[in-house]
């Protein structure tokens, strides 16, 4: 059995599977150029999903399973991947802790006025008329509630929040008081102070917020993007911002990364943005390589999965 890594990972974790699966053959490239002289003799590869194309596949001709260290895998060809019967798994569940604790401290950043305090410390001010709001028993509506989302209502919870999901198949969800379904979004974006979106980048949820869906918030409400950036298009989220639709909006993602300078998401006054940090940790490694572990143990047993194995139909 022969893996090859297309990433380094750290030098204590490479040598931790050498040492742990000593039957296996590790092979830990710096990149997918320096990893292609291994492709042909590939059973497995380890990736983060933005590296490999449909070229790749062709020329990996023993490949029987891909692990994708990330949770996204737009970027990957999954035709290929699919047509040729390949597993594939990604690291869905690993992000909730710290996108969580992201999500609400960003939400306190704001209402906390924090900006203000670390402007008038630059101009060495002491003042004390900034406006500070509670971000206590408001309302939180997170869009596309799966592990992340039930970790920010967890947090919510410990602010009296009322939390609302919004999924697409309803149901019960652990911390939410509510659950909508895609068809009742509406009556879950109309109460929330807080909108949430952590939608995965799939056909079905490409530009999927629409100008209908930001007028149906409230004047004050505050929307984050830390799932895909191109579900809404920039000129629909200015439109909304300029037009008083929304209060502020809160962007980890872009419909373009890295964002282009010329962008007016940069200079907007009504915007904070991250450069798509929410998801990372310094455990980030070492939980995705659990995952890992969980699953090769299985792999080499009977040619199975048993943790985060992916539909490439839906493409999650």
């Amino acid at each position: 059995m022969f893996v090859l890594s297309t990433t380094r990972l750290t030098n204590p974790i490479e040598e931790k599977l050498k040492e742990e699966f000593g039957n296996i053959t590790f092979e830990f490239a710096e990149n997918i150029t320096d990893a292609s002289v291994h492709l042909p003799k590939a059973n497995i590869i380890l990736t983060y999903g933005n590296d490999i194309t449909p070229e790749h596949i062709e020329v990996a001709s023993e490949l029987k399973w891909i692990m994708v260290l990330s949770a996204g895998v737009e970027q990957m060809p999954l035709k290929e991947i699919k047509e040729r019967n390949i597993l594939m798994a990604n690291v869905r569940g690993i992000h909730k802790t710290q996108m969580a604790e992201y999500a609400l401290a960003m939400l306190l950043n704001h209402y906390q006025n924090l900006a203000k305090f670390y402007e008038s410390q630059k101009r060495k001010e002491w003042n004390k008329e900034v406006n500070r709001r509670e971000i206590t028993g408001r309302t939180l509506t997170v869009v596309g509630a799966g592990s992340i989302g039930e970790e920010i209502a967890r947090l919510g919870k410990a602010f009296q929040m009322k939390t609302i999901a919004v999924t697409q198949s309803g149901g019960e969800r652990p911390y939410f008081d509510q659950v909508h379904k895609q068809d009742t979004v509406k009556e879950a974006l109309q109460d929330a102070d807080f909108v949430i979106s952590i939608l995965p980048s799939t056909k079905e949820t490409k530009g999927y917020y629409s100008a209908e869906h930001f007028e149906w918030m409230k004047t004050n409400a505050v929307f984050m993007n830390i799932g895909r950036g191109d579900v809404v298009e920039e000129k629909t989220l200015l439109d909304a911002l300029d037009n008083n639709q929304i209060e502020h909006a809160i962007l980890d993602v872009t419909p373009i990364e890295p964002l282009p300078k010329e962008s007016r998401i940069w200079s907007h006054e009504k915007i904070t943005l991250t450069p798509h940090i929410s998801g990372g940790s310094e455990q980030y490694i070492p939980r995705a390589i659990n995952i890992f572990k969980e699953n090769l143990i299985q792999f080499l047993k009977d040619g199975t999965l048993v943790k985060n194995e992916m539909n490439l139909d839906r493409g999650y």
